[in-house]
C-alpha cells in the first residue's frame, strides 16, 4: 500500500531517469514462519530524507536489515543502488541501534570515524593516509564535531555521540545512509537538531536516509517522506498524508484519530499497540 506514484522511466528531455536508490515492488518479509509486513511498495530517490515510523515489532529494523541483504524476501522484489540488496553495501552508511557509549570507552572520536574509512584496511601508504586524515576532518566539520572529536567518546555526550556516529557512516562516501533509532535515549533538542543535520546533509550531499524513529514530531518540517509500517503493511507518503485519522485508520482496521496540539504536535490516539508519541521502547 503506497500513497506515492511510481517515479516516471524519463526526465522532460527525453533520456532516461536514474533509478531510484530504493525500490520494493510487492515485497515481503517472513521471520520465523511469521509473515512481518508484505505487499510493500517504496521508492526513495537521491537525496530523499525519509521517516521509518509504526509501533514496537512491526517490522521497522526488519526493513533496514531487508535492505541491507541480511534478510531475503519472501515475495516480491527489492533493489538497492541498482542491484541487489547486499550487492552494493559498500555504498551504504549503516548506524544500528545503541544506547550510547560506556563512559569508560577510550576510543577518539576521530578514530571512531576513521574506521568508517579504513577500519579494514592495515599499513596505508602516506599518500592514503593523508587522503583519508583530510576526508575525516572534512565530515567532522560537516556534522559540527570537531570542537570534541579528539576527546575519548565515553566523554562525549549523547548527542555528540550520534554526530561522530553519523559523521563515521558518512565518511566513505555512501550514496545511502540507514540509520537505526538514532534519535533514541537523545533529550528533545538533540532528536531536533539531529534530525535537522541530516536533512542538511541530504541536501548538501545528496544522500538518501532511511531513519527509524518512534516519534515524528522532532522530524516534522525535516524529512520528505515517511514510511509508516504497520499490521503487516506499509504506507508512504508525506507526513500531511500519512499521519492522518483516515490512513492509519485504513492501515489498522480499527479507528485510530490524529490530532495536532496548540504546539504543532502530532497525538496518536487509539492504534492498537503504540501509545500517543511512538515510545522509545525497542522492538525485537
Amino acid at each position: 500500500m503506497s500513497l506515492r506514484a511510481t517515479s516516471s522511466a524519463f526526465v522532460s528531455d527525453g533520456t532516461a531517469a536514474a533509478p531510484p536508490i530504493i525500490e520494493l515492488r510487492d515485497a515481503a518479509v517472513q521471520v520465523g514462519g511469521r509473515t512481518v509486513w508484505s505487499e510493500a511498495a517504496l521508492e526513495v530517490e537521491r537525496g530523499e530524507f525519509v521517516a521509518v515510523l509504526g509501533p514496537n515489532g512491526a517490522g521497522k529494523s526488519t526493513l533496514l536489515r531487508a535492505l541491507l541483504g541480511l534478510i531475503s524476501m519472501s515475495a516480491g522484489s527489492i533493489s538497492i543502488l541498482g542491484g541487489a540488496p547486499g550487492e552494493h553495501n559498500a555504498a551504504i552508511g549503516y548506524v544500528p541501534q545503541r544506547h550510547g557509549f560506556d563512559a569508560g570507552t577510550r576510543i577518539r572520536g576521530v578514530d571512531l570515524v576513521r574506521l568508517g574509512l579504513d577500519g579494514d584496511r592495515w599499513g596505508l601508504p602516506l599518500r592514503a593516509r593523508r587522503v583519508a586524515a583530510a576526508r575525516v576532518e572534512e565530515v567532522l566539520a560537516l556534522v559540527g564535531a570537531g570542537a570534541y572529536a579528539w576527546r575519548a567518546i565515553g566523554e562525549c555526550s549523547g548527542g555528540e555521540q550520534q554526530r561522530l556516529l553519523v559523521a563515521q557512516a558518512l565518511v566513505s562516501s555512501p550514496e545511502l545512509l540507514l540509520l537505526d533509532e538514532p534519535l533514541d535515549s537523545l533529550d528533545l533538542p538533540n532528536q531536533a537538531a539531529i534530525s535537522a543535520l541530516l536533512a542538511r546533509i541530504c541536501s548538501s550531499e545528496r544522500v538518501a536516509t532511511l531513519l527509524v524513529a518512534h516519534d515524528v514530531n522532532p522530524l516534522l518540517g525535516h524529512v520528505d517522506r515517511v514510511v509508516y509500517v504497520a499490521a503487516g503493511r506499509i504506507v508512504a507518503g508525506t507526513p500531511e498524508q500519512v499521519i492522518t485519522s483516515e490512513t492509519l485508520s485504513a492501515l489498522y482496521g480499527v479507528p485510530v484519530e490524529v490530532l495536532r496540539t496548540s504546539d504543532g504536535r502530532l497525538v496518536v490516539v487509539g492504534q492498537p499497540e503504540a501509545p500517543a508519541h511512538h515510545h522509545d521502547r525497542h522492538e525485537h
